[in-house]
């Protein structure tokens, strides 16, 4: 079976600075990949050239063995991939329910219940939360509702299109007593519901807890991949990355 995402010799240059250095990577089915490195390694722009937001200047990217480097954003939304970023982007006069059922209509739900929402908000652990304004919600709250929206396109009748959900620092501007409980919902919609996740973090208790494997990022270029004890073992990623963040 073909890996979920496989990235072969990726690169990405602008102005003839090389950002992404021939990174050639491979994430399984059901599995959780953390991304680490350094601020300005390529974390992020590893991300937007996996969601299409860039394009790749070099190399392949394969999504369940079909080459969609050339796709742009929506049609990589269609095939099943969905991204949060580093800072919220909710609508803040909007309620939560209104985000999900935008979410579902533009994945090409054509009909959203009340009931679907709710089922969704649950799953996220927003029960009850639909009428609330997206303004009034903790930043912790916010983040759930971000991974309700990557959630909504599973209502489209069919199959689950949350196929790959690229999660970008979900840590970032959470307060400390909200974060444990998000740990455990990203567990959750990882090993209970099979849910593939790249995840990019800097809390390093968060990538420890979650991931499967750990990707270490350099200038650009992808130092190690492997399980977190290796990875946490491996000198040169001590010298690069670990040693200065822990």
């Amino acid at each position: 079976m073909a890996p979920v995402l496989q990235l072969d010799g990726l690169c990405w240059s602008v102005g003839g600075a090389a950002i992404i250095q021939d990174v050639s990577l491979a994430v399984g089915e059901g599995e959780l990949l953390a991304v680490i490195g350094p601020n300005g390694a390529g974390k992020t722009s590893l991300f937007n050239l996996v969601s299409g937001l860039i394009r790749a200047t070099g190399g392949r990217i394969l999504l369940d063995g079909d080459d969609i480097t050339a796709l742009p954003p929506h049609r990589r939304s269609g095939r099943g991939i969905g991204r949060t970023f580093q800072s919220s982007s909710l609508f803040a006069t909007m309620t939560v329910a209104e985000h999900v059922e935008l979410a579902a209509r533009c994945a090409g739900v054509r009909r959203v219940t009340a009931s679907d929402v709710a089922g969704v908000l649950a799953r996220v652990r927003l029960t009850g939360r639909g009428p609330d304004l997206a303004a009034g919600l903790s930043h912790g709250d916010k983040r759930k509702l971000e991974l309700a929206m990557l959630l909504a396109p599973t209502l489209q009748t069919g199959g689950d299109r949350a196929r790959l959900m690229l999660l970008d620092e979900p840590m970032a501007g959470v307060a400390s007593e909200e974060t444990g409980e998000l740990t455990d919902l990203i567990r959750t919609l990882h090993r209970e519901e099979g849910r593939t996740v790249l995840l990019v973090e800097h809390h390093m208790d968060v990538v420890l807890g979650l991931a499967d494997r750990i990707a270490v990022m350099h200038h650009g270029r992808l130092l190690a991949a492997a399980a977190p004890d290796a990875v946490m073992a491996d000198a040169t990623v001590q010298q690069a990355y670990l040693g200065d963040a822990l």
